[in-house]
């Protein structure tokens, strides 16, 4: 966590500090500050050399995952730290005062898909990959693997097929471009890793598009590869014991 860098134009006197990886997670964040138009700067977190296991991490993201951030403007101006995603890009919309819906229905249906990322698409599209891709590596039982690659390729089908329906008629999930679009579309970015084909999605393709064309969404991709481009530190040791904590990790 040793590069900073800064992006966009504010009144905002100091910049929120963003505890970073290009993860989907991570590029939801950095989306939602560049729509928002709220100044920052990354602090990379390399998941692969184990960077979140590290004490100052954990201070502010006990749960030992990133993103997390640290605004030093917090509520009564006083410096407040945010661990999950979710919860930062809720924190983010109040803070801003956009895209988190013009009233409170509109709220409600933005939290509903927010939390449908969170609790459905997210984590199962993160199981189609780990089966599908990782899995075959670390476990020698290939009847296994295959069980996990197919329960959880089709379940994200089934998911895309609920998101699918939803934007019928809909140029985004919640009617308007909202914190929820900007939860979904990084879990979709990766949809032939996860099995699945957009031409069998219309809807779907269609809203992934229109997000894709933003110059934030644009702006992620740009930072990711910044971050990316970065020479890990630590041994090749210390990052297999990374690896093996991340895919196996115990209570502690």
């Amino acid at each position: 966590m040793v590069v900073a860098h800064q992006h966009c134009v504010s009144v905002m006197s100091e910049p929120i500090e963003l505890f970073y990886w290009p993860t989907p997670n991570g590029r939801k964040i950095t989306i939602a500050l560049d729509e928002m138009d709220i100044p920052y700067v990354v602090r990379p977190v390399n998941i692969g050399v184990g960077d979140q296991f590290k004490p100052e991490f954990l201070a502010i993201s006990p749960n030992n995952r990133m993103p997390a951030i640290i605004d030093p403007n917090g509520p009564g101006g006083e410096p407040v730290s945010v661990f999950e995603s979710g919860a930062i890009l809720q924190y983010l919309a109040r803070k801003s005062g956009k895209f988190y819906g013009a009233d409170e229905r509109a709220r409600i249906a933005v939290d509903e898909w927010l939390h449908w990322q969170m609790g459905g698409i997210g984590p199962m599209c993160g199981q189609a990959h780990h089966f599908r891709l990782y899995a075959p590596t670390l476990v020698a039982d290939s009847r296994m693997t295959a069980y996990g690659a197919i329960r959880y390729t089709n379940e994200v089908g089934r998911l895309y097929g609920v998101l699918n329906k939803r934007l019928e008629g809909r140029p985004y999930v919640a009617g308007d471009y909202s914190i929820a679009d900007m939860a979904i579309w990084p879990w979709i970015l990766s949809h032939p890793g996860q099995g699945q084909d957009l031409n069998d999605f219309p809807n779907l393709k269609g809203w992934f598009e229109r997000v894709q064309a933003r110059p934030a969404v644009k702006k992620s991709s740009e930072v990711a590869e910044q971050i990316r481009a970065i020479p890990a530190t630590g041994t090749s040791k210390e990052a297999a014991v990374a690896r093996s904590v991340l895919f196996g990790q115990r209570a502690r």
